[in-house]
C-alpha cells in the first residue's frame, strides 16, 4: 500500500510532509507534490503532517480522487525528490479546499 497526494495540493503545495518522510518518497512539481509510490513504505508519518488534508492510504481515496493514484506514480517518474520543507505559496491559504484544481496543475 501507498499514500497519495490528492487534488486538494494543487497551489497549496506545504512541504510539511517531506520532512517527516523516512524515505524521501516525495517529488515537486511547479504546484503540486507527488508520493512515489516505488519509494513509500507506508508509515502514515505524512498524512497528518500535510495542512491541507490532500493525503490519503491508496485505500482510502476519497470518492473522484482514485486516478490521482496514477498521477502521483507517473510525475514521480518525472519531478525531482525534494527532502527539506520549503515556504508555501503565499496565496496556499486561499487555495485550500478550492474544488476542480487538476485543470491548474502545472508540469
Amino acid at each position: 500500500m501507498t499514500f497519495v497526494v490528492t487534488e486538494n495540493c494543487i497551489k497549496c503545495k506545504y512541504t510539511d510532509c517531506v520532512e517527516v518522510c523516512p524515505v524521501d518518497c516525495f517529488h515537486v512539481g511547479p504546484n503540486f507534490l507527488v508520493i512515489d509510490p516505488d519509494e513509500c513504505i507506508d508509515c502514515t508519518l505524512c498524512e497528518p503532517e500535510c495542512p491541507a488534508e490532500a493525503i490519503f492510504s491508496e485505500e482510502e481515496l476519497p470518492a473522484g480522487q482514485e486516478h490521482f493514484k496514477q498521477l502521483n506514480a507517473d510525475l514521480a517518474k518525472q519531478w525531482p525528490v525534494i527532502t527539506e520543507r520549503a515556504p508555501a505559496p503565499a496565496d496556499a491559504k486561499e487555495w485550500d479546499g478550492k474544488p476542480d484544481k487538476l485543470k491548474l496543475l502545472e508540469r
